[in-house]
Order: C-alpha cells, then sequence, then structure tokens
C-alpha cells in the first residue's frame, strides 16, 4: 500500500526556465562621428593645397612674360591655371577624405548602407575644415586677387560713366594755366603759325650805293613792282590787344573746358575763339573759324575714344572677375565630391 508520502515524493518536480535577453555592450568608440579623424583628414587637405597653390603660383609666373612673343597667351594661361585648380581640388579633397575615413573608427552592427552614408559624411566634414582652414590661411591672397578685380571693374566702371563734364572738370589744372594736362596740347595746336601763310619775298641783295660827301641822304624809293616788308611789329602789339599771351591761354583754356559739359560749343564762343586765333596767328577769320571747329571735333573724339577704352576695361575686369568666381565655385564642387568619395574607399579598407 503507498502511503502519502511514498506518493508525494514520486511525483516529479517541474522545474521552470527563464530566459533573460540581455543586449550586448555598446563599446564607446562606436560613436557616429570620429571627429579626430576628420580633423586630422582636413589638415592633412589644407597642408596640401596650400603646396600646390604655392607651386602653381611658381609655375604660372615662369610661363608669362611681359615681353611680346614671349610666354603663354592669356587664354592659354587661364586655362591651365583652372586645369590645375581642379587638380588642387581634387588631389587636396581625395587625400583629406581618405585619412578622415580610413583613420575612423570600426563601426560593428552597422547596415552597410548606413556605413557608407557615415563615411560619406566624414570626408565631406574633412573637406569642409579643410576649406575654412585654406581660406582663413589664404585669405589676403584670394581676397587680394577677387578684390584687386572688383576694385578695378569698379573704378574702370566709374571713369566709362564720367560724362564729359566730369572729363572736363579733371582739365582745370590746366585750364588755370598750367603746363601740363592734354587740354594744354589742344589749345597750343589753336595757336600754331599758319603753315600755309605765304612768306614775304626776300629783297634784292646788292651793294648799297655810295654816299655823296657833303650831300644830304636821300630817301630810298620803292622799285616799282616790289613789295614793301612788313613793318617790325612793336612788343606786344603780335598779341594783339586785349590780355596778355599767358591770359589768353587761360582764357581759351576755360572756354574750351565749358564747352565740354554741353554736345557743342556756344555760336559766340566760337566766333570769339577764332578772332584770338586770327590775332594771334595771322590767319583770316574763316581759316581761324574752321580751325577751331577741327578742335573742337578732334577733342570730343578723343574723349569718346577714352571713355569707350575705360568701358572696354571695365567689361574685361567684369568678365575676368566673373570667370574666376564660377569657376572656383566649380573647383569647390569638386573638391566636396573627390573627398566624400575617397573617404568611402578609406572607410572600405578600414572595415577590411
Amino acid at each position: 500500500m503507498n502511503t502519502r508520502g511514498d506518493y508525494a515524493a514520486s511525483e516529479p518536480h517541474a522545474t521552470a526556465t527563464v530566459a533573460v535577453v540581455t543586449s550586448p555592450p555598446i563599446a564607446p568608440h562606436d560613436s557616429a562621428t570620429s571627429w579626430g579623424a576628420i580633423f586630422a583628414g582636413a589638415a592633412a587637405a589644407a597642408a596640401l593645397s596650400l603646396v600646390l597653390l604655392i607651386l602653381g603660383v611658381g609655375l604660372g609666373l615662369s610661363s608669362v612674360s611681359p615681353w611680346s612673343y614671349e610666354g603663354v597667351s592669356a587664354e592659354a594661361f587661364g586655362w591651365s591655371s583652372i586645369a590645375w585648380l581642379t587638380f588642387t581640388a581634387i588631389a587636396a579633397s581625395g587625400l583629406g577624405g581618405y585619412l578622415a575615413g580610413r583613420l575612423r573608427n570600426k563601426w560593428s552592427n552597422l547596415h552597410g548602407d548606413e556605413t557608407y552614408f557615415r563615411d560619406t559624411a566624414h570626408g565631406f566634414l574633412s573637406w569642409s575644415v579643410a576649406t575654412l582652414l585654406t581660406a582663413g590661411l589664404l585669405t589676403t591672397a584670394i581676397g587680394g586677387v577677387l578684390g584687386a578685380g572688383a576694385k578695378v571693374a569698379g573704378a574702370t566702371a566709374g571713369a566709362a560713366a564720367t560724362t564729359a563734364g566730369g572729363l572736363a572738370a579733371a582739365a582745370g589744372p590746366a585750364a588755370m594755366g598750367g603746363d601740363n594736362g592734354d587740354l594744354q596740347y589742344w589749345v597750343d595746336g589753336l595757336f600754331r603759325a599758319n603753315p600755309n601763310a605765304p612768306a614775304a619775298p626776300a629783297a634784292p641783295m646788292g651793294p648799297p650805293p655810295a654816299p655823296v660827301a657833303g650831300a644830304a641822304p636821300a630817301m630810298v624809293q620803292p622799285q616799282p613792282g616790289a613789295v614793301a616788308p612788313p613793318p617790325r611789329p612793336m612788343p606786344g602789339a603780335e598779341r594783339g590787344p586785349g590780355p596778355g599771351r599767358g591770359d589768353v591761354r587761360g582764357e581759351v583754356n576755360r572756354i574750351v573746358v565749358n564747352s565740354l559739359k554741353g554736345d557743342a560749343m556756344a555760336p559766340a564762343d566760337t566766333q570769339y575763339l577764332a578772332q584770338l586765333v586770327a590775332n594771334q596767328t595771322g590767319m583770316s577769320q574763316a581759316e581761324a573759324q574752321a580751325r577751331v571747329t577741327d578742335m573742337q571735333t578732334r577733342l570730343r573724339a578723343s574723349l569718346e575714344k577714352a571713355k569707350n577704352d575705360a568701358k572696354q576695361a571695365a567689361d574685361d575686369a567684369r568678365k575676368a572677375t566673373a570667370y574666376a568666381a564660377l569657376w572656383l565655385f566649380i573647383t569647390l564642387l569638386i573638391g566636396a565630391f573627390s573627398a566624400s568619395l575617397f573617404a568611402t574607399w578609406g572607410g572600405r579598407r578600414r572595415d577590411l
């Protein structure tokens, strides 16, 4: 007969199994961003950029020459500079990105796409830091180049926008009677001697008749058909009535300067200048009038040519600055892409 104790002893004991799931410990080096690798790649990229830029400056200066028919042309120099900047961006940014990807911490339990994204981000951050660092080191050089182009463009554009009145005002010192200035040249041209004036015939050369002793000096009668020589001018008579020669030149300067403020010289001023020129040079009134009109025409043509040259210089400077900025933008984008691509290659080698 089984007792209660035997029955209880014969029953099997049920054991409960509890499974404890614990997550793997996260290592402290599994951070998504390895700033040490980023700064290391940025420093390498900035250093290589500086070295290559200095080398490019040396090669560029050795290839140009101020002498004619020596050195490369301006177009060849521009394209070679673009090619060198592109090579510098690819080499320096690629080196920085590769180091940022190769020196980063090794990530575990990550999907392949996540690893690829992090490597790309490391390369881009390395390029960003290197670009800011390089800009800080070369701020004087880059700012000097671009700033000089902008200043030249602004200065020449302002000169091109200057009206004829402004150009005439710039000739103010010459109008005050100074010997310097381009305006003085045109005024001097008004008072040049007339090359077409007929020369006085020379008197017949012959021995004078011997004087008779005790006889009164006889008056020399002009021979028939002979032209009497002009009377000797008195001092100051060659300037005609009015102010002295220096005052006349100053007055003419002021009249010409004032005429440049408008489209043409006033008829009264033109007639007055013609009278002054006729008195000073012995020309007829019609010839003096033609000389004044011709001077006005050539002077305005010269000023117009100077304005057109200034506009052309301003346009050339504007185009050069615009092209430089656009190509610099393109090279920076190429550098960012190269850094990101090389960082993925470096990260792939790190995970092997």
